[in-house]
């Protein structure tokens, strides 16, 4: 199986804090990947560097075969990135939300995108409320729409279970397995290892920048649990 994001070598340094350490990673196609580690090991750093928010310091980094240096405009067009801080506008309905970013990204057929999207997530007949309206998981929902506007191969989603009730929380679990079966590549990071074991295929452990182990989640679900007792114990 091909990869959707090879990354080698990649390190990034703010001062003298090495926030990653020559992590390298093959994050396979149509997979669900964890990012897993404590607090400050390194997840968002390295999925920010993925979407091209950030500069690496060094390394390679290729999404869908694409440089993230070389090809960014490449790049964000495969991939959906998923914050757990939504960044919607409270006072536009669910529709007007997603018309605003359709005209930002300035996309075809702009009207049937937002409809789909809205179905996807289950939130077409709350189309014309406002978001203000809206639990956590419903927004949640909601910017997972937003990045879904464009068609990505690739979704990142950076602690998006964050907040949310036991309720939500099933709601997206059932929304990545709908986004594995139609073929696109999930990346989630999280310090959860429940979540771990229910939705990821594949999983990278992060510690303070290094990567301590990758590779298909069957072969360490066993000593999952104990790991991240032991990073979270040297947290403290």
């Amino acid at each position: 199986m091909s990869s959707a994001i090879s990354i080698k070598n990649l390190c990034k340094q703010f001062g003298n804090v090495k926030a990653l350490d020559s992590v390298s990673i093959e994050i396979p196609r149509g997979l669900s990947f964890a990012l897993l580690g404590p607090n400050g090991a390194g997840k968002t750093t390295l999925v920010k560097i993925i979407a091209t928010i950030m500069r690496p310091t060094s390394g390679d980094v290729t999404v869908d075969g694409h440089d993230i240096m070389r090809e960014k405009e490449k790049v964000k067009a495969k991939i959906g990135l998923i914050s757990h801080q939504t960044f919607l506008y409270e006072d536009l309905s669910a529709e007007e939300n997603l018309i605003f970013f359709k005209n930002l990204y300035h996309l075809d057929d702009g009207e049937k995108r937002v409809e789909k999207a809205l179905k996807i997530v289950k939130l077409f007949p709350r189309r014309y409320d406002e978001v203000r309206t809206f639990s956590r998981g419903m927004k949640q929902r909601l910017s997972i729409a937003r990045a879904l506007l464009h068609d990505p191969p690739i979704l990142i989603l950076d602690e998006p279970t964050s907040g949310l009730d036991l309720p939500g929380r099933r709601d997206f679990y059932e929304m990545i397995r709908r986004f594995k079966d139609e073929g696109r590549t999930v990346i989630i990071t999280t310090h959860d290892v429940n979540e771990v074991r229910l939705i990821a295929d594949a999983i990278g452990v992060l510690s303070s920048g290094k990567l301590l182990f990758s590779g298909r989640i069957e072969s360490i679900e066993h000593d999952l649990e104990d790991l991240l007792i032991d990073l979270m114990g040297e947290q403290n």
